[in-house]
């Protein structure tokens, strides 16, 4: 009688031990690169994945704003260390770039001097741990990290790095947080933060009427790009009963820019050339007759409304957390950052300038080895600066390389509201003009700085 079962030796493939394998960056922007250049620095292998066709993608998408906060807060030491060592200038300290200065004087030749580590048009859809969902424990935190790719492939990981952003996500217009009844359906006729409103897409909005919706720095930029086109028509909307909070600092700001944006939007909304309306919780938009009524229902009932031609929705920017649903991670129920970080950034007690310096352990989850950094870091708060992504990669990748000591001494000072120098604002000011835009410090078109005084010395922070 023949036998049933082949004598054919099984093949068993061997699985890569963690120890020899790269660490996995996801996002090739100033915090991704911070990262690769920390990485670099310690010499540990690392992969960078970023889904654009270049370093800097998100960032070129609003290439026309220019930052408030001034080159020598944007660079990471490490970065700035290696792209030396490769021949490279540094530009003007005191120079507050554009997004696009910042790709092509910054991200493009560190993404240069990092090589062919970095890949760019590759997309990670899914995060893992080799063999173990979610639920499985037993070995766990010896299994390598299995980063899943849009091209099919897998790369097995030491770690991963996660400093994707969230340009990708903004916020709904919707006040709580839904989509609007009926904004899918006006999608044509919505735009999202920092549409180039003085360039490529000044047609859009000369002659028409723009409802602004959102209380930060990109809906103050679109606002004062609004203004200069002289046929335009601007309603500015917020939840709040006052835009005290939008106006800021004004002259004691500690970023002059900054503090000069809410200065030229206040006087915008008082001398009527912006309509403002507060309590506005967006409700319902309906198109009809080419244009599109905007309903706001407030928690209370009452209703109001606004009929406008389009409507820029600058309403922030939330995290998506989908890639790593497999992972054990430890989010706060209300910003989505981590939960030792949430009461450190929270909007409602904290600006960009008042957040503690924070590092690995305020940063790590259950699921050690993989960290959120950068501004996805911080959830739903609108509160981040680039110079906090460089201190939280370099504490991440020296715990990574073992080095618990300078890992946990996290330093950081940032520039908040206070009594500083304009001179860099005035000066900067005849030769660009100045404005401001999303988290991170940004600005974007021609402002006249008014009543910011020179307090004799520079900005400090």
């Amino acid at each position: 009688m023949g036998g049933c079962c082949s004598t054919e030796p099984v093949e068993i493939e061997q699985i890569t031990p963690r120890a020899g394998l790269p660490i996995v960056v996801i996002g090739a922007g100033p915090v991704g690169l911070a990262a690769a250049a920390q990485l670099t620095e310690r010499g540990l292998d690392f992969q960078v994945i970023e889904a654009g066709e270049r370093a800097g993608a998100s960032i070129a998408q609003w290439g026309h704003v220019r930052v408030f906060s001034p080159w020598r807060y944007n660079i990471d030491p490490a970065a700035r260390r290696l792209l030396e060592a490769h021949g490279w200038t540094a530009p003007d300290p005191e120079w507050l770039p554009t997004g696009a200065e910042i790709v092509s004087d910054y991200l493009a030749p560190l993404a240069d001097a990092i090589g062919d580590r970095l890949r760019t048009g590759v997309k990670v859809i899914a995060i893992s741990r080799l063999g173990y969902d979610r639920v499985r424990t037993n070995g766990r935190e010896e299994a390598p990290f299995l980063v899943r790719l849009d091209t099919g492939e897998e790369i097995q990981a030491k770690a991963v790095i996660d400093a994707s952003g969230t340009w990708a996500t903004p916020n709904v217009l919707g006040a709580s947080g839904l989509p609007a009844f009926g904004e899918t359906d006006a999608a044509d006729v919505i735009d999202h933060a920092l549409p180039d409103v003085l360039g490529a897409d000044r047609a859009t909005y000369d002659g028409k009427h723009t409802l602004v919706v959102g209380a930060g720095h990109s809906a103050a930029t679109t606002l004062i790009a609004l203004a200069q086109l002289e046929d335009a028509q601007i309603t500015w909307a917020i939840r709040a009963g006052s835009a005290t909070r939008t106006y800021g600092g004004g002259d004691a700001d500690e970023l002059p820019a900054r503090g000069a944006l809410g200065t030229r939007l206040h006087h915008l909304v008082t001398s009527g050339r912006v309509q403002l309306l507060t309590g506005f919780f967006t409700h319902s938009v309906e198109k009809a007759d080419g244009r599109v009524r905007v309903v706001s229902r407030e928690p209370s009932g009452v209703e109001q409304s606004v009929t406008v031609d389009r409507i820029v929705s600058a309403t922030g920017y939330r995290p998506d957390h989908s890639i790593a649903s497999e992972l054990r991670l430890d989010l706060d129920p209300i910003l989505g950052s981590t939960r030792q970080l949430a009461s450190q950034i929270d909007p409602n007690a904290h600006s960009c300038g008042t957040v503690p310096a924070h590092g690995v352990d305020e940063l790590a989850h259950p699921e050690s080895g993989y960290y959120a950094v950068g501004v996805k870091s911080y959830g739903r708060a609108p509160t981040f600066l680039m110079a906090t992504g460089s201190e939280q990669v370099r504490s991440v990748v020296a715990a990574l390389a073992g080095d618990w000591e300078a890992a946990r001494d996290v330093q950081l000072d940032l520039p908040e509201t206070g009594v500083c120098s304009s001179n860099l604002a005035e000066a900067q000011e005849q030769r660009v003009g100045l404005a401001t835009g999303i988290s991170g410090g940004l600005l974007a078109t021609p402002l006249p700085v008014t009543t910011v005084s020179s307090g004799g010395g520079s900005c400090c922070g």
